[in-house]
């Protein structure tokens, strides 16, 4: 009997699972390893940070999709890969072999070492998987009802993940803590706000960001002292959110597996790693030929293809497919209030409306992939 391990709960893999749940491949054990159960989309985390989403409500729920394929969860963590024994390396300190594997692990995010500030709380948006906890230990922290000293919130990161997060934060301190004055600051090392976007959209993202009282530093780099610091001779409190360029997992640099420059793992356009075709990665921690920006949309897309091939690949027959990313996609960016940008190549709109069209969106994902 072969053993396909899907490592990671993301997007690709729970419509893998939900495509191959009505007929399972047979003679295969299936494997997922992934800390928890339930994993969040990430098109749905803005709208939950900013208190419009229970955290129930933006998750995909792997352990019925897993019992409908007969598969088996097991709940740990991939410290790394040892391609040459087929071996993968657990955070309970484990081992697990495998015939097959898939990565769909998304990727990370590595803030400066700043606990020598007083206060802070540090909340980066990667790895997803960490980030329940972590926004749940901050609003604990925040929303203390005797605490009414003055906020500092400071985000890094110009791209769409940084927009978005520190103006639902904005939001909710809006509403969560309303006695607190709230200093809020965006800068990014990028020239440019929403690098690539439409220039309607960077506008309208600018237009939000005015609204919510946000200072906005680009081309600037971030100094904790400068950034985090109180700015005057009051104590505050400080809130950090790191949004800045998404980073591959540590172990991935020196995994045996080839990586990009960056430490994604390289694929083919079957999805394969381009020196172990035994492993298949997809979405934010694979490297494609041509860089692809690290957006949900893409993991969604390879899925059918990661399905297919892994499907001729455990029968040992059949042709497998190429995948062909897409040359634009709809962008929709959540601006905090329960509205949003659209953004399709050089066309952007900005409105309620297009919050509602994103809600109907997401949650039509999620109902998509649900057991």
């Amino acid at each position: 009997m072969k053993r396909l391990v899907l490592a990671g709960a993301g997007h690709a893999h729970a419509l893998l699972l939900k495509a191959w749940a009505a007929a399972p491949p047979p003679g295969v054990e299936l494997v997922l390893v992934s800390p928890q159960a339930l994993a969040p989309y990430s098109g749905m985390v803005p709208g939950w940070l900013a208190g419009h989403y229970r955290y129930e409500d933006i998750c995909v729920d792997f352990a019925p999709l897993v019992a409908a394929n007969r598969a088996r969860w097991l709940a740990d963590e991939l410290l790394g890969v040892q391609p040459g024994q087929r071996r993968l390396r657990l955070r309970s300190g484990a081992t697990l072999d495998y015939d097959l594997l898939s990565l769909n692990l998304g990727s990370t995010l590595t803030p400066p070492l700043a606990a020598s500030l007083p206060e802070l709380q540090l909340l980066p948006l990667r790895p997803l998987a960490q980030l329940h906890t972590a926004w749940q230990a901050t609003q604990a922290a925040l929303a203390s009802p005797t605490d009414d000293r003055p906020l500092h919130l400071c985000g890094v990161g110009a791209g769409a993940a940084g927009v978005e997060s520190l103006l639902a934060l904005c939001h909710w301190l809006a509403r969560a803590c309303p006695r607190r004055q709230v200093r809020a600051s965006l800068l990014g090392q990028s020239t440019e706000l929403l690098p690539g976007m439409a220039p309607g959209a960077q506008r309208s993202a600018r237009r939000a960001l005015r609204r919510a009282g946000v200072e906005l530093r680009l081309g600037s780099s971030f100094d904790a002292a400068r950034d985090c610091g109180s700015g005057s001779g009051e104590p505050a409190t400080r809130l950090l959110v790191w949004a800045a360029g998404a980073q591959a997992h540590a172990w991935q640099r020196d995994c045996g597996l080839a990586v990009c420059g960056q430490g994604f793992i390289r694929i083919d356009a079957q999805l394969r790693s381009v020196s172990h075709p035994e492993v298949y990665a997809v979405g934010d921690c694979a490297a494609w030929a041509t860089p692809l920006p690290k957006a949900g949309v893409h993991a969604v897309r390879m899925a059918p293809v990661l399905a297919h091939n892994l499907r001729v690949a455990l029968a040992q027959q059949g042709q497998v497919i190429d995948h062909r990313p897409q040359a634009r996609f709809l962008a929709l960016l959540a601006l905090g209030d329960r509205r949003a940008v659209a953004a399709w190549g050089n066309w952007s709109a900005e409105g309620d409306w297009a919050w509602r069209w994103k809600d109907r969106i997401d949650r039509g994902f999620l109902r998509r992939v649900a057991a």
